[in-house]
């Protein structure tokens, strides 16, 4: 990682506090108006405009309309409101407001139904609409959308198969469409997806970013409709909304946030932590640990290193190392598993990536890289990007959950083969894949362990490599045009002491909201669950005011030593590389605890308190909580774009 990039990060990025008042749900505005005059305002066209309590409503004068112009231009900026078109009105959004010599031109957002999408407009001086061309395809995992020539030579290297694409939605998705479908068998995924369509005679909501020369609109969490903002269709000038047609245009809670403005944050570091900085540089999403040279401490593996402790200062290279630039690359390293898979004695790596999964078996001490195996999980090529580690089978030795091919599963090495193909048992239908959010745990309390996603959980039959268990559906999460559903690991304990195991988990892994599910029994016995927020978005309730997007990394330990487990959850920075794909891509990259407190006058019977750990690293795809150096006082280790890192857990105050 560059130094440029380590300094940008030390200080950039929005607070995890944030006021409720004047906030979207995805940014906190810089400006919201909230007055009952058009100051800092001007008219153009025919259309009249008025003010009422920090609401502006739109009237046209002919069906070709006006436009309400703000006083203030930008480049970059994110434009939010909410906007209710009454009858049979017309209307959008202007961005990039250029003068030209016969008026202005720009980027249109049209909100009307059946066209909701980004336009290339040109403006009379009248304010007629003069001009109006679709924008070109621009967008993706990238903060800079490819020249025309070039998004055409991508497209016919794709067309050819040479295309390729980067973690984050790998996988066959439910039947049936976005967030609901029918299993082969007839039974059906819970509905995770939200409303998002255009509501007429209704208030909609409203966000959009322009940045660099990709335009991103999302109206009702519904993305779709952007593309390519080429300089030459207007590069700087004000915002501009629009009414046409017959009938009232009302927007509120209009905001706006200066992108070329980034914001600056002083790193802070938990007093209840001693933190390492093992690499600065991005080599992978994950961590483990084990003493893989077996003297007695223990080793972090994180990317292609092994840190060895007691100070994890000396690193061994068990691969060739090679970093990633978090602006424009994703690592190649998802997961990655410490443990003794080949039965020898010695911890080997299991290695999960974008072309599959590997194991690196430890070479008893001798100084050079590891032999790997490649394909080891079954069916190849690929994991879930989400995977955890659990004893399924009750043998004391840990077992691969996952999805792929379109199912879940769980997977352990066989022990006549173990550098070979490893043993799998499916236990979902075709169907029950998602890419985010998996865990492992005993929900119905009968001593074994059963395996959940984000469409629920699949109960573990009498005998474990019996195929197909039966299978329950719960909405453990949500699905919008934001993001697919799903969070990170999903932890299974008993939150409020009822004996009852919970679920504590992120609902979206690139989006925002954690959750616990309480669970419940009825007469019969039968389970269900009751969800309560633990944090939602910037303009919800959160529990101690702490809000951040992200939350892809996170596992549970009791981290305080009152013997109740708690959550570790962190954000990734960067997510799908520098880019405005999801909200508040430059948040601080927080990492915290969230300390289980058991009150019978909180919703549910408990409360999740925040410790904020640290502020400039994050969380990839996993977060690692172990005992590093044997104090009795757990650790965390967390790696990703920032690099890898180890808090040491000091030893806390008896209370």
């Amino acid at each position: 990682m560059s130094r440029g990039l380590l300094g940008l990060v030390a200080t950039l990025a929005a607070l995890s506090i944030v006021p409720l008042a004047g906030t979207r749900s995805t940014f906190v505005p810089d400006w919201t108006f909230k007055g009952s005059a058009l100051a800092g305002w001007h008219v153009l066209g025919a259309a009249e405009w008025k003010a009422i309590d920090g609401e502006l409503v739109g009237t046209p004068k002919s069906t070709d309309g006006g436009w309400l112009v703000l006083d203030k231009s930008f480049q970059d900026v994110e434009f939010g409101a909410d906007f209710k078109c009454v009858g049979a009105c017309r209307t959008g959004v202007l961005l990039r407001a250029e003068k030209t010599p016969t008026g202005m031109k720009g980027i249109f957002l049209s909100l009307d139904a059946g066209e909701v999408g980004g336009y290339a407009v040109t403006i009379d001086a009248n304010g007629k609409i003069v001009t109006r061309d679709r924008l070109r395809p621009g967008g993706g995992l990238m903060r800079v959308a490819p020249s025309a020539a070039d998004a055409a030579a991508a497209a016919a290297a794709r067309a050819a198969g040479a295309g390729r694409g980067g973690p984050g939605g790998a996988g066959a998705q439910a039947p049936g469409g976005r967030g609901r479908g029918v299993l082969p068998s007839g039974a059906t995924l819970p509905n995770l997806a939200q409303p998002s369509e255009l509501k007429p005679n209704d208030w909609n909501d409203l966000d959009v970013v322009i940045d660099a020369n990709i335009f991103r609109p999302w109206v009702n969490t519904d993305a779709g409709g952007g593309g390519a903002a080429d300089d030459e269709l207007g590069k700087f000038g004000p915002v501009a909304i629009y009414v046409g047609g017959s009938g009232e245009v009302h927007f509120r809670d209009v905001s706006y946030r200066d992108l070329s403005l980034k914001r600056f944050v002083k790193e802070e570091l938990s007093s209840s932590y001693r933190m390492l900085r093992l690499t600065p540089f991005y080599y992978s999403f994950a961590s483990g640990a084990a003493d893989f040279d077996r003297d007695g401490n223990m080793d972090i593996v994180s990317g292609p290193f092994i840190f060895l402790g007691p100070d994890f200062t000396k690193v061994r290279e068990f691969y060739m190392a090679l970093s990633t630039n978090p602006s424009t690359n994703f690592s190649s390293n998802w997961l990655e598993f410490a443990g003794d898979y080949t039965g020898d004695g010695w911890p080997d790596v299991l290695l999960a990536s974008t072309s599959g999964t590997r194991l690196y078996v430890n070479p008893k001490g001798e100084p050079r890289r590891w032999d790997s195996y490649a394909a080891v999980v079954p069916p190849a090529p690929n994991v879930s990007e989400v995977s955890v580690m659990k004893d399924i089978d009750a043998d004391g030795k840990p077992d691969l959950v996952y999805a792929s091919a379109g199912a879940v599963r769980w997977a352990k090495p066989d022990p006549a083969n173990p550098t070979g193909p490893w043993l799998s048992t499916q236990v979902g239908e075709p169907g029950t894949y998602a890419a985010h959010g998996i865990g492992a745990g005993d929900i119905n309390g009968d001593g074994r362990v059963d395996i959940l996603n984000v469409y629920g959980w699949w109960e573990q039959p009498a005998k474990a490599t019996t195929e197909m268990w039966t299978y329950h559906p719960e909405a453990f999460g949500r699905q919008n045009g934001r993001g697919a559903p799903g969070g990170a690991e999903m932890c299974v304990y008993d939150v409020n002491g009822d004996g009852l195991n919970d679920v504590v988990t992120s609902i979206q892994a690139h989006v925002f909201g954690l959750a616990w599910f309480e669970q419940k029994r009825d007469a019969g016995g039968k389970v269900s669950f009751v969800q309560h927020m633990i944090s939602d978005n910037f303009a919800t309730k959160n529990a101690g005011g702490v809000v951040f997007s992200e939350p892809h990394g996170s596992t549970s330990a009791d981290m305080n030593g009152d013997g109740i487990p708690d959550f570790i959850v962190g954000k990734r920075f960067y997510s799908h590389n520098e880019s405005y794909a999801d909200p508040d891509p430059y948040g601080a990259p927080v990492l915290y605890v969230y300390r289980t407190v058991r009150n019978k006058q909180a919703p549910g019977g408990a409360e999740f308190v925040p410790e904020l750990v640290h502020n400039q690293s994050g969380a990839g795809s996993q977060v690692l909580a172990v005992d590093l150096n044997k104090d009795g006082v757990m650790d965390v280790v967390t790696s990703g774009e920032l690099g890898a890192f180890a808090f040491l857990g000091q030893p806390r105050p008896k209370k």
